[in-house]
């Protein structure tokens, strides 16, 4: 379950969000194509950081359609 006004996201809430899986998710976050915080063990996603990433790739998608 996703919690919008969390600050983060866990990998797992963020593929729920994204539409794709888990383990998608996890090698998106390894190459940097979802923006994450690795706190010892942990990856979260800041919500700040991946409605940013969002909105740009939603420019992209403009300038180039």
């Amino acid at each position: 379950m996703v919690i919008a006004e969390s600050l983060v996201y866990t990998i797992e809430e963020a593929a729920e969000l994204l539409k794709i899986g888990r383990s998608g998710a996890y090698e998106a976050a390894r190459r940097g194509d979802i923006p994450v915080l690795r706190i010892g063990r942990r990856w979260l996603v800041p919500r700040v950081a991946l409605d940013k990433m969002l909105a740009d790739a939603g420019k992209d998608a403009e300038v180039a359609g």
